[in-house]
């Protein structure tokens, strides 16, 4: 098995989860959050169980994140990656599409990188 950098494997990571969010594979997203992971959204901020439930009801449906650029810096036992994306999303039965610098925070237990933390940040430029 050839050895991948952690940054290269926590940028895998986070595009994996777009892709989970994306197919509201909840259970995959469960094992990924950390149990004291917190969610910042333009609407408010909650925990796990919350961001979950959304996703699980449809609440927000993440059809589509586009990456436009992503960066990673690792500091310990703690990665802070950034993505510039535009979110295609069904919030609340309308599709809007929002620019964002999406801000995600893992951490390092038990051998695997967890999700700490994930805040968008909308931007006022596409």
């Amino acid at each position: 098995m050839e050895h991948v950098n952690p940054e290269q494997e926590v940028i895998h990571l986070s595009t994996e989860k777009w892709r989970w969010m994306s197919e509201c594979n909840v259970d995959t997203l469960n094992a990924l959050f950390h149990e004291k992971s917190v969610f910042v959204h333009m609407g408010g901020s909650w925990g796990k169980e919350q961001e979950l439930n959304v996703i699980k009801s449809g609440g927000i449906h993440y059809k589509k994140a586009d990456i436009h650029e992503v960066s990673v810096n690792i500091i310990g036992t703690t990665a802070i990656l950034l993505n510039r994306i535009t979110l295609l999303a069904v919030v609340g039965g309308n599709e809007v599409t929002n620019p964002f610098m999406v801000t995600e925070v893992y951490v390092h237990q038990e051998g695997s990188w967890k999700l700490a933390s994930l805040s968008f940040t909308r931007l006022l430029t596409p």
